[in-house]
């Protein structure tokens, strides 16, 4: 990525975004927003059931109902979509994200300093409701603020190159996540895990108060935006909320841009949550062994996924979508397959190339999604369809899959489920049609 090509379009008098910076802060961004909300999954999976519930439920039953409080950050996230995409489009994009990367990090601290149901009763689940919603509203407001901080940076033709940097965030959280809990897992016994261990990994979320605040102080505006209000594009905005606006005259592009997102969502959740809590439980392995699997997968996919997005400014949004998703759909059953085996490496190879169709399908969606709608009501659009694709698809995976497991006893159900979403998604990005020949 030539520094002079993003120069054309960010070239300020004073301290302009530099390729570099935009790049490193959006990858470390929403790598810690994605560690905070995904170490929750990961602690749904091994510990929630066993310190938020009570005693007496069985343990699907307290498995259920801890995915059920996960799946609670996905209900937020559209409402944060709203909040921070209305916010984001009138007052900027950089203002709303360090909002949202503070209120993340001060949620999952909480978390981590919550009592369990032992101590309190029943205040611990409810708390830990709350507590996840404000996590489900902080990355509902993130995504779209770094998606449009990377790509209202970056010169058209290199919109999905630079669009997917914020992307990495997902698979660089897992890994950390994952790491995390390893490490306090071989550190301390299961007891102390169990009693304060897992607390750790949250504690460490105060970091993202610090990035959030070194965002708002080193990095601009981003141009288009800037633009937009120096020419005064954005007055009649103000009038009417941009959140109306978008869904009043976009809704079928919304509808369909989240269609388009629900199989990456939906997979990457069955591959991660639902796979811990799969090969722990069902397939009575180690609990490290698991999560090794699951975090060198995340590894494997990171270097394609930036590779994912160059090819989406060459050969066009539409056609590496579809082509992620014809490896996802054919793909899935043998990823559960090899899932099921047991054995680490065909673990590693299943789950690898589960990871690789999400993220030819991730890589291009801040282009695509900063595409679809005028800048005016962009991070609104952008965010909301987002956002609608991860509760209709992520949001509910776990819970499917698990009821689906329990009542055919067999993965081959839970790969047609992915299948089928891969399937949608497809339809979905189809009917959207070409984009990355438009002005955004």
């Amino acid at each position: 990525m030539a520094v002079a090509d993003v120069a054309e379009v960010t070239a300020k008098p004073a301290r302009a975004n530099s390729p570099a910076k935009i790049g490193l802060i959006c990858v470390a961004a929403s790598s810690i927003e994605w560690y905070d909300f995904l170490v929750y999954g990961t602690a749904a999976a091994l510990v929630f059931p066993k310190l938020f519930f009570p005693a007496s439920l069985s343990p699907l039953v307290a498995q259920l109902a801890s995915f059920s409080t996960f799946s609670v950050g996905f209900i937020a996230r559209p409402v944060g979509a709203v909040l921070f995409g209305h916010f984001g489009d009138l007052l900027g994009r950089k203002r709303a994200l360090v909002v949202a990367l503070v209120m993340m990090g001060l949620s999952s601290a909480l978390i981590g300093a919550l009592p369990s149901y032992a101590r309190i009763g029943a205040a611990a689940p409810l708390l830990l409701v709350a507590l996840r919603f404000c996590q489900g509203l902080a990355l509902g407001g993130q995504w779209g603020g770094a998606a449009l901080l990377a790509v209202e940076n970056a010169p058209q033709a290199r919109r999905g190159l630079l669009g997917s940097l914020p992307q990495l965030g997902v698979a660089t959280g897992m890994i950390v996540a994952n790491l995390a809990v390893l490490f306090m897992t071989a550190a301390v016994s299961p007891d102390a895990f169990l009693a304060w261990g897992w607390r750790v990994p949250f504690g460490l979320s105060v970091v993202l108060i610090a990035i959030g605040l070194y965002v708002q102080d080193r990095i601009e505006e981003t141009p288009e935006f800037g633009g937009a209000n120096e020419a005064g594009d954005r007055s009649a905005s103000r009038l009417r909320s941009p959140v109306i606006q978008v869904l009043t005259r976009y809704p079928l592009r919304v509808v369909l841009a989240g269609g388009s997102c629900m199989a990456n969502n939906a997979n990457f959740y069955l591959l991660t949550t639902f796979a811990i809590a799969y090969g722990t439980g069902a397939l009575r392995l180690p609990r490290s062994e698991v999560l090794w699997a699951v975090l060198l997968g995340c590894l494997a996919s990171m270097i394609p996924t930036v590779y994912a997005g160059a090819l989406s400014d060459r050969f066009g949004r539409r056609a590496v979508y579809i082509a992620g998703g014809l490896l996802g759909a054919f793909g899935a059953f043998l990823t559960w397959r090899l899932i099921d085996t047991g054995a680490f490496a065909l673990m590693f190879a299943g789950l690898t190339l589960g990871y690789l169709a999400n993220i030819t399908m991730y890589a291009p969606q801040p282009a695509l999604f900063a595409e679809l709608f005028p800048v005016e009501f962009r991070y609104s659009g952008a965010s909301i369809s987002y956002q609608l694709g991860a509760i209709m698809g992520g949001g509910v995976a776990p819970m499917i899959a698990t009821a689906l497991m329990q009542r055919f006893h067999t993965s081959i159900y839970i790969a047609a489920y992915a299948a089928l979403m891969f399937v949608v998604s497809m339809i979905s990005v189809t009917l959207l049609g070409q984009t990355s020949k438009r002005s955004p």
